[in-house]
């Protein structure tokens, strides 16, 4: 989630960039290979661009930072960081192409600055229909910096801390077993790959030559799996061997006769804070503007019309 930081200082621009204004606007011009969201291939340099660099010795792109002024419009500086978040907004060609793109992204900002003064000049500001639109631009803004505002109260390490405490205890380890079967269309066929076991035959080598199922060529591997993860006859046959063992009975399915040799037994491992961190803060996100919702409506004052019985605001 964006910095609040970044959301206090509100003018036309990122106002444009909301509506999609500024998107349109910012592609029109620029190369095709920046327009083609599916190519991510460096655009070609123009004749004489390397002249131009080495006479103007402008610092590289990824050397500056958030606040350096990279164009001006009379007294209005344009910096870094609204070009970054115009080059976001059009997409992640854009990111991966920064430098080719970036003195063609300062150039739209620029010509976008000299169409509102002319705008201003001409007296348009007063306009009702730019009032209209002016309001409506507030009104978004009021509401998403109160939603960004709640969600950023929320979201603290300490509430993730928390919520990941009660993620472990909602999903304690379980055990799990790494095991190897070899699938077979009938009874017979699988007491004599048994048979074959026990007069030491390999595991592996039976299972690419006579199982039937698709992880026959991988010697039968069905890597590690918790019990709940397969049918019931065969999850209680493997979790019974000990590891190192193999069914003395075949085991029947839906899918067939199966021999199966366990291969390991162990406790699964709960994830790191880091690993489900997305997942946690999604969770706290989404609990915080639905409570919030509940206690906007239990105060009273609204009415939806299409849902006289209130069953909408149950979700």
């Amino acid at each position: 989630m964006q910095s609040l930081s970044r959301t206090r200082s509100i003018d036309l621009a990122p106002l444009l960039l909301r509506a999609g204004f500024l998107a349109a606007a910012l592609t029109l011009a620029l190369p095709a290979w920046a327009q083609d969201s599916g190519s991510s291939e460096q655009a070609p340099a123009e004749e004489g661009a390397g002249a131009a660099s080495e006479t103007q010795a402008l610092p590289p792109v990824e050397t500056l930072t958030p606040e350096t002024v990279v164009g001006r419009v009379g007294d209005k500086e344009i910096t870094h960081a609204e070009v970054l978040a115009a080059a976001q907004q059009l997409g992640p060609q854009y990111m991966q192409n920064l430098s080719q793109v970036y003195p063609l992204l300062v150039q739209r900002l620029i010509d976008l600055e000299l169409v509102t003064r002319a705008a201003l000049a001409a007296g348009l500001e007063d306009e009702p229909a730019v009032q209209e639109r002016l309001a409506e631009a507030r009104t978004v803004v009021l509401r998403d910096y109160y939603l960004e505002s709640k969600i950023e109260e929320a979201v603290t390490e300490e509430a993730l801390a928390a919520r990941y405490e009660t993620f472990k205890t909602e999903n304690p380890p379980e055990t799990e077993v790494k095991a190897r079967h070899i699938l077979l269309e009938d009874e017979e066929a699988a007491k004599a790959v048994i048979a074959d076991l026990e007069g030491g035959a390999d595991f592996v080598e039976l299972a690419k030559e006579r199982s039937t199922g698709p992880s026959g060529p991988n010697g039968g591997d069905l890597g590690y799996f918790t019990k709940g993860m397969m049918v019931e006859e065969f999850a209680n046959a493997a979790f019974e061997l000990e590891a190192g063992s193999f069914t003395k009975e075949p085991v029947q399915t839906q899918f067939g006769w199966h021999v199966i040799l366990l291969e390991d037994k162990r406790e699964t491992t709960p994830p790191t804070l880091d690993e489900v961190r997305d997942q946690l803060t999604q969770e706290i996100q989404q609990e915080t503007v639905q409570n919030m919702l509940t206690e906007l409506r239990e105060a009273g004052g609204a009415e939806n019309l299409r849902d006289p019985e209130g069953e909408m605001t149950q979700n």
